[in-house]
């Protein structure tokens, strides 16, 4: 059990410590919600952080540069999983002969997953142009 002295935080040891008010520019504050969403593995929100930071014009760091890689390597990493296992299913439903039906709708999920790799690679090529 802590008492709270006045003017004294139980968990800083120093007294009367301020609190830093400055603000973050744009740039040091979308690296550091990428750095958030990476922690609560949200990699479209990391996405969304650092091209912000790459559409400033300036080149990007190294810490900036591996956490772009990390934010679409995880976003396309879900897609690619996805892809294997429906594409799987796909192979499985035509040689079982199955029901029409049912191919065409695997089919159709299969070339959705394609669609969006597609556009999440089309989008990394234009955040680095």
């Amino acid at each position: 059990y802590q008492r709270r002295v006045r003017g004294v935080n139980p968990i800083s040891s120093s007294p009367n410590k301020q609190k830093n008010t400055t603000k973050m520019d744009p740039r040091e504050e979308n690296v550091y919600m990428a750095k958030l969403a990476e922690q609560a593995e949200r990699y479209p929100e990391m996405v969304d952080s650092m091209k912000k930071v790459a559409q400033l014009g300036t080149e990007l760091t190294v810490d900036e540069r591996n956490l772009l890689s990390v934010a679409y390597k995880n976003v396309i990493g879900a897609r690619r999983a996805a892809w294997r296992i429906i594409s799987s299913i796909e192979a499985k439903e035509v040689e079982r002969n199955e029901n029409e039906s049912k191919i065409t709708k695997v089919k159709q999920y299969r070339e959705k997953i394609e669609s969006e790799l597609t556009n999440i690679c089309n989008d990394v090529l234009n955040v680095l142009d």
